[in-house]
């Protein structure tokens, strides 16, 4: 369906012009939408200084030179509004090509572009909340909008992958097993509840959970194997419940923190080599 704007401006310049000549024609109609009728154009309380008239009366002048076939009626109202009733016909005429048109009325862009979205990054370990189903949902529809307008679309889905988080469920699954767990998100997400309580009422749990961050971004093979894991039980998940929403995220669509750390070294070089970093405490 097109936008009934396209109809509507080109009557209102026609009209301005009628009216008031060509200086006037190329001025901005002001159409919204209204609670009073189909639109409202609010044109004739901008031209009031221009014209030095009141605004009803350039409001009357222009919907007494308004026409097209979109519009069924005009109205002035209040200090110069202009209401406007689209034609019933006008409006079924639209609606039928758009029934009738395998793109639904969209017409592909002109210059297409790559553009990225980035979707829900659920937090691993745990199940997602509305608010993830939220931005997945929104940004799925973009998507396929995007898509379906000719434009090249990367899908993200960043997770936080890598940090205390993780050295910290690592250490736990050594120490309570696999079982621990579990075969479901809800199970998954009591694992790290546990986790957390351990970490956080065990100084000497939390050491060694620090330790274990040290080793995982080391890329201690036993530490990582732990880590893919949970990352891999997390993303099952997930992936249900994306396939059960119709979401077009893929396996390969996901990019955690983790798939940066092989990054920053080169990262921290060329910032050495550019003088913008400094030691403190000899950390960088």
């Amino acid at each position: 369906m097109a936008d009934p704007l396209s109809s509507l401006v080109p009557a209102f310049r026609e009209a301005l012009e009628t009216a008031f000549g060509p200086e006037v024609a190329s001025t901005d109609p002001a159409i919204r939408t209204s609670t009073h009728a189909d639109y409202q154009a609010n044109v004739a309380l901008g031209l009031k200084a221009r014209l030095g008239r009141p605004p009803r009366e350039i409001a009357n002048a222009i919907v007494a030179h308004l026409g097209g076939s979109a519009i069924e009626r005009a109205e002035v109202a209040g200090p110069g509004f202009i209401n406007l009733v689209l034609r019933s016909s006008f409006l079924s005429t639209e609606v039928r090509s758009v029934a009738m048109d395998e793109r639904v009325g969209l017409a592909p862009a002109r210059q297409p572009e790559t553009v990225v979205v980035d979707y829900s990054g659920p937090n691993l370990a745990k199940e997602m909340h509305v608010g993830h189903l939220r931005s997945t949902i929104i940004g799925d529809s973009l998507v396929r909008v995007l898509e379906t307008l000719g434009h090249r679309v990367i899908r993200q889905n960043h997770l936080g992958d890598w940090g205390t988080p993780f050295g910290m469920l690592i250490e736990e699954l050594r120490e309570s097993g696999r079982d621990a767990v579990g075969s479901s998100m809800a199970a998954l997400s009591n694992f790290y509840r546990a986790a957390r309580k351990h970490f956080d009422d065990d100084p000497a749990f939390a050491d060694r959970a620090r330790q274990r961050v040290v080793l995982l971004q080391g890329g201690d093979p036993a530490t990582l194997a732990l880590w893919k894991e949970l990352v891999d039980a997390t993303l099952g998940h997930a992936a249900i419940l994306y396939r059960k929403l119709g979401v077009t995220l893929r396996g390969a669509d996901v990019a955690g923190e983790s798939f940066y750390n092989p990054m920053l070294n080169d990262v921290i070089a060329e910032l050495d080599r550019k003088g913008l970093i400094e030691r403190s405490d000899g950390a960088l």
